[in-house]
């Protein structure tokens, strides 16, 4: 339940607190980290959300990372993209597909 709030304020933009546990500081690293686009941000940080919904609903124990949810799209385009012949679609054009 925290995980969404944390995300609903970073897709409205404003974090408009000063205090945060440590967990959601170790995201916030991560996610700056990751420097996303302006032009992606938004969608990307959706689908984010609900692959670590998916992914408690499964009964994780821990949090998906933003890097660790793109790094796992980036091989799972990549297997795609070897297993039907043709060449890896580039990250910027590519769609950033959902855990599935």
């Amino acid at each position: 339940m925290q995980f969404n709030k944390l995300m609903q304020d970073l897709l409205r933009g404003s974090l408009n607190r000063n205090t945060f546990r440590p967990w959601e500081i170790d995201l916030l690293l991560d996610i700056e980290g990751c420097n996303l686009r302006d032009a992606n941000r938004r969608e990307i940080l959706r689908r984010y959300q609900k692959a670590v919904q998916r992914n408690v609903d499964r009964g994780s124990t821990s949090l998906l990372k933003l890097s660790e949810y793109l790094e796992r799209n980036r091989v799972r385009r990549e297997r795609r993209a070897a297993e039907s012949g043709g060449a890896p679609v580039p990250a910027a054009v590519g769609r950033w597909d959902d855990d599935e």
